[in-house]
C-alpha cells in the first residue's frame, strides 16, 4: 500500500499532503486556515513518519508528470546545437557512456606488434621510410572559450525548461478557464465581459456560477 492511500479515508489529510506536496512554502498556518483545521492539529500530521513519506509521494508523482514536458524542451535544445541538452538528453536515456579509452596505434606501432621478423636495421629503416607521414592541414581551431559557452548553454535550458512549465501552466489555466465558462453556459449566467478580469471579479462570477448551481439542484 502506498503512503497516500493510508490516508485515503481522511479527505482534511489529503488536502493537507496536497498542500504540503505542491506548495513547498505553504506553512501549516496556511493550510489550517484554508482547511479550517487548528495550527496544532496540522503541526501533529507533520510529526508523523507516515505522513511526510505520503507528502513525498505526492511530489515525486507531480515531479515525474513534469519530466515529459522538461525532456521534449531538452530535445528541442539539443536539435538547435545545445550541447549540454544533448547530454542530459543521452545521459537519461542511457545512451551517453561517460568514460570511454581509446588507443589508437600508428602504422609503425601496428607492425612493431605483428609477428614480422626484422633480420637488421637495414630492414628498420625501410619499414619507417614505408609508413604514411599524414601531414593533411587540420581544420582552423574555433577559439570560442568553452566556459562561456557551457554557461550559455545551461542558462539556455533553464530558460527552456521555464518556458515549457509555463506553456503547460498557461494549458492548464484555460483548460480550468473553458470549464467555468461551460458550467456558465449550463446555468444560465452571463460570462464575463473583461477578458482580463480582476481576481475579485472572477471570485465573483464563480460564486454567481455556483448558486445558480446550487438552486438548480434544489
Amino acid at each position: 500500500m502506498s503512503d497516500i492511500a493510508k490516508f485515503k479515508r481522511n479527505p482534511a489529510k489529503l488536502a493537507a499532503i496536497d498542500m504540503f506536496a505542491l506548495q513547498p512554502l505553504v506553512t501549516a498556518k496556511e493550510v489550517a486556515k484554508k482547511l479550517d483545521i487548528s495550527p496544532h492539529t496540522i503541526n501533529g500530521w507533520r510529526k508523523d513518519p507516515n505522513f511526510i513519506d505520503a507528502c513525498y509521494e505526492r511530489y515525486m508523482m507531480e515531479f515525474g508528470s513534469q519530466l515529459p514536458s522538461v525532456l521534449n524542451a531538452m530535445v528541442r535544445e539539443a536539435q538547435a546545437g545545445n550541447v549540454q541538452a544533448g547530454r542530459l538528453v543521452l545521459e537519461h536515456s542511457g545512451k551517453l557512456v561517460k568514460n570511454i579509452n581509446v588507443t589508437v596505434d600508428s602504422p609503425f606501432e601496428k607492425f612493431l606488434k605483428s609477428d614480422v621478423e626484422i633480420e637488421s636495421d637495414a630492414d628498420v629503416m625501410d619499414i619507417v621510410d614505408a609508413v604514411e607521414i599524414n601531414d593533411e592541414e587540420l581544420p582552423d581551431r574555433n577559439e570560442e572559450d568553452q566556459r562561456i559557452r557551457v554557461a550559455k548553454e545551461k542558462n539556455d535550458c533553464k530558460k527552456a525548461i521555464k518556458s515549457e512549465k509555463e506553456r503547460q501552466k498557461y494549458n492548464e489555466k484555460q483548460k480550468e478557464w473553458y470549464k467555468w465558462r461551460k458550467r456558465a453556459e449550463k446555468v444560465g449566467v452571463s460570462p464575463l465581459k473583461n477578458r482580463r478580469p480582476t481576481p475579485a471579479q472572477r471570485k465573483e462570477w464563480q460564486n454567481k456560477i455556483i448558486q445558480a448551481e446550487s438552486s438548480n439542484t434544489n
